[in-house]
C-alpha cells in the first residue's frame, strides 16, 4: 500500500500524455478508463484499467465504470483513522492518491443543439454521473487526495510531485474548493436545461476584492460568472475599482459594435465621445475632440491595437485617463505609457461580450435578460418623411444608432462623419436630453444627424433640433403622436427614419 496511485479519466485530453508521463516517472501507478486508457496505452505509458482493479466490466454503454468500492473506497477512506486503515487492508482496498477527471461536455452539447422545448437524448447522455462523484469524493478527502478538474492545473501539480513526490496541503485545499465550484456550476447548468430555464444557474467564482465599491466607504468584489477564468489581462496600473470595471465593461461593449477602426471614450458608463475612421489614430483624435471637457478621468477603448502614436497623443495632450482597453499594445506604446504607471492598461485580446446574459439585483432577487445585440441595417429603416436622407446621412444615422443604444435612457446622440458631436442621456425627459446634446455640440450640431433611443412623445425635440441645423433623425417610432412628430419633421425639412426597435438602457 506504499506505492502511490492516480486515477485518470478525462474527456478533454489536453496535456494528458505529458502529465501522465510525469506521474509515471515519479513512481505513480496509473488507473484509467475508456478513451483515456486507450490514449495512454497508445503512447506506451504503463496503465491499468479500472476493470482490472475492480474485477467488474464497464457496463450500460459506459454509464457505469468507476462506481465500485475498490475505487470509491480507495479515494474516500480516512488515512488518519485506524479503523478505516484496517478495513481498507481487510477489503484489499488500496489508496488512490490523485484523481484527475474532467466532465462530459454538457454545456457544449446543449449549445450545439440550440434552443428547443424538447429535452434531447443527446444532452441527457452528456450528464456525467461518475465524474462528479469521483471529483467530490476526492475533494472531500483532500487531506490525503489531490484532485484535478482543470487541465490548467497540471503544471503546478506536476511541479510539486516532481519536487516532493506529492502535493502540499495548501494546493490540495485550493484544488478541492475549485472542484466544488466546478461541479456546482455543472449541476446548475443541468437544472437550468431540464427546467427549461425556470431554474437559473448563476455561480459566482474567482472572487477578487476591489479597492472599494462605488464609494470609498463601501466594500466591493468582482466575480466571474461560472467557473471560467478571466479572459483579459491587466498589464499595468493601479488595482481596478468597482466603477473602473463598470465603465470598462460599458466602453468595451460599445467599441465591439464597430467593424471600422473606432475609439470610444466613456464617463460614468455613458459615451462622451465616439469616432470611426480609416485609421485608429484618427478615430482616437476625433473621439477626444468631440468632447474634451468630459474626457477627464476618462475610460478609452480601441478596437485596434494601441499604437505608439496614440500613446504619444495621450501624453502630449495631457489627457487624464483612468483605463485603456485595446486588443493589444505596440511595444512602443507600452514604453511610453510606463511613464504614467497609474493608468490601467487592459489587454482584451479577442474578448467579446455579445450574447451574454445580463444580471441585476432588484427587490431582493435577480433580474436577467439577454444583451441587446440587435443590429439595425439600412434595410431595416423606414423613411416616414417626404425628405429622404442622403447616403452619407444614412451612414451617420446608423453610426449614431449604434452609439445611442449604449447611452443611458433617455438618450439623444448627435453625429456627423462617423463622429459624435453631442450626447445627452440619463435625463427624465427626452427634450432635456436633446437640449443637453445640442448644447454640447454647439456649432458642430449644424448638418449633423440625431438618434433617439425611443420614440418622441411630442414634437418639441424635433423643433429644438431644427433650430440647430439637424438634418436627419433616426428613432424607433411607435408613439401615439407619431403622425404629429412626422408632420413636424416634414414641415421643418428634416429627414426621419424609424427602426421599429427601441434601444433603452437603464
Amino acid at each position: 500500500m506504499t506505492k502511490k496511485r492516480a486515477l485518470l479519466s478525462v474527456s478533454d485530453k489536453t496535456g494528458l500524455v505529458q502529465f501522465a508521463r510525469i506521474l509515471s516517472e515519479a513512481g505513480y501507478e496509473i488507473i484509467s478508463t475508456g478513451g483515456t486508457f486507450r490514449e495512454l496505452e497508445k503512447e506506451k505509458i504503463t496503465v491499468i484499467s479500472a476493470e482490472e482493479v475492480t474485477g467488474f466490466p464497464e457496463c450500460f454503454g459506459g454509464r457505469v465504470k468507476t462506481m465500485h468500492p475498490l475505487i470509491m473506497g480507495g479515494i474516500l477512506f480516512n488515512r488518519d483513522i485506524q479503523e478505516h486503515r484496517e478495513q481498507a487492508e481487510k477489503l484489499k482496498i488500496q489508496p488512490i492518491d490523485l484523481v484527475v477527471v474532467n466532465l462530459y461536455p454538457f454545456a457544449d452539447t446543449v449549445t450545439k443543439l440550440g434552443a428547443s422545448s424538447e429535452i434531447s437524448p443527446e444532452a441527457i447522455e452528456q450528464i456525467d454521473i461518475g465524474g462528479p462523484t469521483l471529483l467530490r469524493s476526492a475533494a472531500k478527502n483532500h487531506a490525503a487526495v489531490t484532485v484535478v478538474c482543470d487541465t490548467a492545473d497540471y503544471v503546478e501539480v506536476a511541479t510539486q510531485i516532481q519536487k516532493n513526490g506529492t502535493t502540499t496541503p495548501e494546493l490540495r485545499a485550493k484544488l478541492a474548493a475549485k472542484v466544488f465550484a466546478h461541479t456546482a456550476v455543472y449541476d446548475g447548468m443541468i437544472a437550468e436545461y431540464l427546467s427549461h430555464g425556470e431554474n437559473l444557474s448563476i455561480a459566482l467564482t474567482n472572487g477578487r476584492k476591489l479597492r472599494y465599491g462605488e464609494n470609498p466607504h463601501q466594500w466591493g468584489k468582482f466575480f466571474m460568472i461560472g467557473d471560467k477564468s478571466i479572459a483579459w489581462k491587466q498589464l499595468q496600473g493601479k488595482e481596478l475599482s468597482y466603477l473602473n470595471i463598470l465603465d470598462a465593461d460599458a466602453c468595451w461593449r460599445m467599441v465591439s459594435e464597430f467593424d471600422a477602426p473606432t475609439c470610444v471614450m466613456v464617463k460614468h458608463a455613458n459615451p462622451s465621445g465616439i469616432a470611426s475612421a480609416t485609421i485608429i489614430e484618427d478615430a482616437f483624435q476625433s473621439a477626444y475632440d468631440s468632447d474634451r471637457l468630459s474626457a477627464f478621468g476618462v475610460i478609452i477603448s480601441l478596437n485596434r491595437p494601441c499604437s505608439e502614436e496614440i500613446a504619444k497623443k495621450i501624453l502630449d495632450q495631457k489627457i487624464f485617463v483612468e483605463v485603456i482597453l485595446a486588443p493589444e499594445y505596440e511595444a512602443g506604446a507600452l514604453g511610453i505609457l510606463k511613464s504614467k504607471p497609474n493608468i490601467r492598461l487592459l489587454s482584451m485580446g479577442s474578448v467579446r461580450f455579445s450574447d451574454n446574459i445580463l444580471y441585476r439585483s432588484a427587490f431582493g432577487g435577480v433580474l436577467s435578460q439577454n444583451d441587446d445585440t440587435k443590429e439595425i441595417t439600412e434595410a431595416d429603416l423606414t423613411c416616414v418623411t417626404k425628405v429622404k436622407p442622403t447616403k452619407q446621412q444614412v451612414r451617420d444615422l446608423l453610426f449614431a444608432w449604434k452609439v445611442v443604444k449604449h447611452a443611458k435612457s433617455n438618450a439623444i446622440v448627435l453625429a456627423k462623419d462617423s463622429t459624435t458631436v453631442g450626447i445627452g442621456c440619463g435625463q427624465t425627459s427626452r427634450v432635456d436630453s436633446t437640449w443637453i446634446a445640442l448644447k454640447r455640440a454647439g456649432d458642430k450640431a449644424k448638418e449633423s444627424v440625431l438618434a433617439s433611443d425611443a420614440f418622441f412623445p411630442f414634437p418639441d425635440s424635433i423643433e429644438e433640433a431644427a433650430k440647430h441645423g439637424i438634418v436627419a433623425v433616426i428613432q424607433p417610432g411607435g408613439s401615439i403622436k407619431d403622425s404629429e412628430v412626422f408632420a413636424k419633421a416634414d414641415e421643418l425639412g428634416i429627414a426621419m427614419v424609424t427602426t421599429g426597435v427601441r434601444a433603452f438602457r437603464h
